[in-house]
């Protein structure tokens, strides 16, 4: 009864209220204090990273260090925030650095990333990424995505005759980028047309396509690989040519273009 009419009183209980207030004032000001002066283990780099870099365990170290001296927002946590991230596209880690938010990011959300993963030639070695210049014409009404195989084809008009021919087959799609670089697919929430087909080529059909491309009175047309395509025209005669026959003209005009 006496906790009751004690209770009941609002002088006792402003001052319990106060007292608590000020155990937890006290407790919380204790808990930022041992924060700031109790070192905790977190990761720096061991070597220096360079851009577009899988991040290993291998290269990190880890070192302790008090939070309040850590400066901007640092990553602390190895295993979930930085093993296996790449690092960002304008950034290099330097030996000796912490890690910081921004400076790592998941690969699929690493600007051009198809970059890293190029694909590889018959003989091993790493492809060449070809900038083709497209509209929604050129893209087959914009059926060309990013991983898809397109064939490419050349169109000459010469004095009397058009020449047409396949140039290369199943060539890989890595990205379809609007005028101002964006990946037209990435957000289908906005009208993005393509302005580019980025291509994956060997050195050799990279300058084929350098040279076709200059050509006066040619053109390039990609096809996905699983449609059929015939170039015709009733008013004019139309010339078929081998991949073959198309690479010789093309280096024909090698010099004159």
């Amino acid at each position: 009864m006496k906790l009751k009419n004690l209770l009941a009183n609002k002088n006792v209980v402003t001052i319990l209220g106060a007292v608590l207030i000020v155990i937890l004032l006290y407790a919380f000001y204790k808990w930022r204090v041992n924060q700031a002066i109790n070192p905790i283990s977190v990761p720096y780099a061991k070597v220096t990273i360079g851009p577009r870099t899988q991040v290993t365990n291998e290269m990190i170290g880890y070192l302790d260090i008090q939070q309040s001296s850590m400066k901007g927002q640092v990553l602390t946590n190895a295993n979930t925030q930085i093993i296996g991230m790449y690092t960002n596209v304008n950034s290099t880690i330097p030996e000796g650095s912490l890690f910081y938010e921004g400076a790592v990011v998941r690969f699929e959300e690493l600007a051009d990333s198809f970059l890293i993963d190029m694909p590889k030639d018959a003989d091993g070695n790493y492809m060449t990424a070809y900038n083709f210049r497209v509209n929604v014409e050129t893209t087959y009404g914009n059926s060309i995505y990013p991983g898809n195989y397109v064939d490419i084809y050349f169109i000459a008009r010469t004095e009397d005759k058009i020449l047409f021919g396949k140039l290369a087959s199943n060539v890989k799609t890595l990205a379809v980028k609007d005028g101002n670089g964006n990946h037209v697919f990435e957000n289908m929430t906005e009208n993005r047309t393509p302005a580019q087909v980025i291509l994956a080529v060997t050195d050799e059909m990279s300058s084929l396509l350098r040279v076709a491309e200059s050509i006066s009175d040619s053109r390039l047309i990609l096809v996905p690989t699983n449609a059929s395509y015939r170039y015709e025209n009733a008013d004019e005669i139309v010339t078929e040519l081998s991949d073959e026959d198309i690479i010789n003209y093309i280096e024909e005009n090698r010099v004159t273009s």
